[in-house]
């Protein structure tokens, strides 16, 4: 049985009565380490994380899924794990993004809307010899290859 899908059914089983928490990412690594990403619509506790975990051990050490030792971790995606869903980008309206596009360019700016196949940005353009603007750029979602948040401590 392939693991990162039997740990993602029972993350999602866990969580069905918790509509605000959803599954980022399931990887096992070869190292034995089982890391499962959960986020939720305004972040995720410690309580739902350790409940999240015992449920995923429990039903993994009942079926012996996993013949070799293996440590599991669930946790939130940290400050500078990519976004992945399209339910990240709208929680993070509001906040500076760094977007890696498919052509190799780098896009910097404030998340504005985030629709089911695009994102739209207020990006700051200066050009030599003018005083910078503001603009709004439409993004497709499918030309971006890696999207952070940035953080401000201003």
């Amino acid at each position: 049985m392939n693991i990162e899908k039997r740990v993602t059914e029972l993350v999602e089983e866990k969580i069905a009565d918790m509509p605000h928490l959803f599954l980022v990412d399931v990887k096992m690594h070869p190292n034995g380490k089982l890391i499962v990403l959960v986020d939720g619509d305004n972040g995720i506790g410690i309580a739902d994380c350790a409940a999240i975990s015992r449920h995923v051990g429990f039903h993994l050490e009942e079926e012996n899924v996993i013949e070799e030792a293996y440590n599991l971790e669930v946790s939130s995606p940290g400050i500078d794990t990519p976004l992945v869903l399209k339910r990240q980008y709208a929680k993070n309206i509001g906040r500076t993004l760094a977007i890696k596009m498919d052509d190799g360019t780098k896009k910097e700016g404030e998340l504005l809307t985030a629709g089911d196949d695009f994102i739209i940005i207020a990006e700051t353009i200066k050009e030599k010899g003018k005083k910078a603007e503001t603009v709004e750029s439409t993004i497709p979602t499918d030309k971006i290859t890696e999207t952070k948040v940035l953080i401000s401590f201003k």
